[in-house]
């Protein structure tokens, strides 16, 4: 991988460390700390999620019209003055006015990265992606560990260390990408003709990765909400909860190379990789049906996790393939605000059918959505250009 593209996958793990040391805690400091009830503690987490929202949008612009650096100087400062304030007013209401603001920073951050990885290194493909990937989980990993083990000696510590990771993260961003040349993406044939074809073609292709990629956001938030509720009826700990985490988080970082080989030798096509892994978050869901013990419980986080490491790193991919000269950040933008809402609403649309109708119609409605994901992600590129030859299958085969 080029110089520049490691500086931002070591900078992408600290910015991610520095947030994943807070939102783990978040609810727990507001209805602890600070005696907010849990209702209250949801909207400030949805304010969190909506400032994220916007600032996606934001940062795919910014990163159109300014470019990688200076769009993620931009990001990083955010972040840096939010946590900092922060670190010195985390009383009530401050609390959720600067978290808000948190959530816009971190937002800016995230589709400008995906887009420069890709600009680093567009000759590496899915490769830069999947990089990236691996590299913000293993920021979730470290920052979720010591999270807790900072916050057992004072949530001051928790803020502070937040704070510094940022400034590190900033100082990442200005000494190793100021002045990095970035490339134009070697277009293939298939490549090219999407970016002739109409702007509604491309539209639609985009709406419906982004219908799919959403549904699955819903489903996947259910494992830090309703399901982790659900697990408290079998009589597991909060303890053997977390322990699902662990093993998620171990799994993104330690079975890449083998699950690499495996993509490369049965998914050398990015859609039958979507398509593939959706199918695989609706059997991780479906295992749910029956499970009442932790090892059945292991078993579906186990798979969900494989689906995650195939689908996440590929749609930012294939998304940066259709995106039309010059509008890589905005397409960017667009997809990560899609995460977003499927993360602010999914804990909504779940406590809602799991106290109307229960976990097994909650379980039942997370496979369809699954299944929606697979049929938008065979149907997405329905009205683009049909590739010509086998010249272009095999250049599909080695992005």
């Amino acid at each position: 991988m080029p110089r520049a593209l490691w500086w931002l996958l070591i900078g992408m793990v600290l910015n991610v460390t520095g947030g994943s040391f807070l939102w783990p805690l978040n609810t727990i400091y507001l209805h602890e700390q600070l005696g907010q009830p849990l209702a209250v503690a949801g909207a400030v987490l949805m304010l969190n999620s909506g400032g994220s929202v916007i600032g996606s949008l934001v940062g795919g612009v910014l990163f159109d019209r300014i470019g990688g650096f200076r769009a993620l100087l931009v990001g990083a400062c955010s972040t840096v003055v939010a946590s900092a304030a922060l670190s010195v007013w985390h009383g009530w209401p401050h609390y959720a006015v600067f978290l808000a603001l948190l959530g816009i920073g971190s937002g800016i951050v995230f589709p400008v990265s995906s887009a420069y990885a890709g600009a680093i290194w567009p000759e590496g493909g899915r490769r830069a992606f999947n990089a990236l990937y691996v590299a913000q989980n293993l920021g979730v990993a470290v920052g979720s560990a010591l999270g807790g083990f900072v916050a057992s000696y004072s949530f001051s510590f928790v803020f502070f260390a937040n704070l510094l990771l940022y400034v590190a993260f900033l100082l990442i961003v200005v000494v190793g990408l100021r002045r990095i040349p970035l490339l134009p993406s070697p277009k293939t044939k298939r490549a090219a003709e999407v970016k002739t074809s109409t702007s509604r073609a491309v539209g639609w292709a985009l709406a419906l990765l982004c219908v799919g990629y959403g549904l699955c956001w819903i489903g996947y938030v259910q494992w830090s909400t309703t399901i982790a509720v659900y697990m408290r009826e079998f009589h597991l700990s909060v303890r053997q909860y977390s322990l699902l985490w662990t093993i998620n988080g171990a799994l993104i970082v330690l079975a890449q190379p083998l699950l690499s080989r495996v993509i490369r030798r049965f998914m050398p096509g990015m859609k039958r990789q979507m398509v593939i892994g959706f199918a695989i978050f609706a059997v991780s869901f479906a295992m749910l049906f029956g499970a009442d013990s932790l090892g059945e419980f292991v078993a579906s986080m186990v798979v969900i996790t494989i689906a995650e490491m195939v689908v996440w790193p590929v749609i930012p991919t294939v998304v940066n393939e259709l995106a039309p000269q010059g509008k890589a950040g905005f397409y960017q933008g667009i997809v990560n605000g899609t995460a977003m809402v499927g993360r602010m609403i999914g804990p909504v649309i779940g406590g809602w059918v799991a106290d109307e109708l229960g976990m097994k119609p909650l379980i039942g409605l997370l496979v369809a959505f699954a299944l929606l994901a697979v049929a938008a992600s065979l149907l997405y590129d329905r009205w683009l250009p049909k590739p010509v030859g086998k010249a272009e299958k095999k250049t599909t085969a080695t992005v």
